[in-house]
């Protein structure tokens, strides 16, 4: 039977047994597009060709649930990509990109109670080396864009894990790093919001959705469903 409480509105907890601290977690995974940031960068690239309603609509789809392939879905809007400048991306990081609200403040207070940080993303490495580094991010996976000439080429580069990261890979690598850290996956707290984060969401010992599609939002323990990300401190006892 499913418990649901409203802590404060918008902030729902589900099947939580008793009073949890944050230092009772090791680990806590984000999401990077719509998660942690404001934005799907894919569609944002998208839009620097002309391309971003076809490219944005695949990417709904496939965040709700409604595409069987990701790794397809993926590829299909890479290849519409192509042609777009680095000098473009660039832009996109500096004038579109921000941090959601509570962000740095949410990886702030984990990094003070102990805990590593995991950025596992279907975006893209221009991005995430990028939120890695300005918040002092301890570990990450994403695609990475092959380039030519200062160009998207319309492909992506094959990495020793394998091509595309998708919700299964997003989970391995959960996996991996509580392993690489000695800690059990019910150490982790694993965040996001579209369907392909639930691989992940489903090993960790508390899972989040921030702002997420239905699917997510039914699964998980802790729903932000209004406000910052950091209004998941308010779960924990201080």
């Amino acid at each position: 039977m499913t418990t649901a409480t409203e802590l404060s509105p918008g902030l729902v907890t589900k099947n939580i047994a008793g009073p949890m601290s944050l230092r009772d977690f090791k680990l806590i995974a984000f999401d990077m597009d719509s998660t942690l940031i404001n934005i799907e960068c894919v569609d944002e690239i998208a839009d620097a060709v002309g391309r971003k309603a076809e490219v944005a609509a695949i990417t709904e789809a496939a965040m709700q649930g409604q595409i069987s392939d990701y790794k397809e879905s993926l590829r299909q809007r890479v290849a519409l990509l192509q042609g777009v400048t680095l000098d473009q991306m660039d832009q996109i990081y500096q004038q579109r990109l921000q941090l959601n609200p509570g962000a740095a403040e949410l990886v702030a207070a984990c990094k003070q109670a102990g805990l590593k940080v995991l950025l596992v993303s279907g975006g893209f490495t221009h991005f995430t080396d990028r939120i890695r580094d300005r918040l002092g991010i301890d570990f990450t996976r994403a695609n990475v864009l092959e380039v030519a000439n200062g160009a998207l080429t319309g492909r992506m580069v094959d990495q020793p894990w394998g091509d595309i990261c998708d919700g299964a890979e997003k989970r391995t690598m959960l996996l991996q790093t509580c392993q690489a850290l000695g800690i059990s996956p019910k150490q982790a707290i694993a965040m996001g919001d579209g369907a392909n984060d639930l691989p992940m969401m489903g090993e960790a010992g508390l899972s989040v959705a921030y702002h997420a599609k239905p699917a997510v939002r039914a699964y998980a323990n802790v729903c932000i469903n209004s406000g910052g990300l950091d209004r998941l401190l308010s779960v924990f006892e201080r």
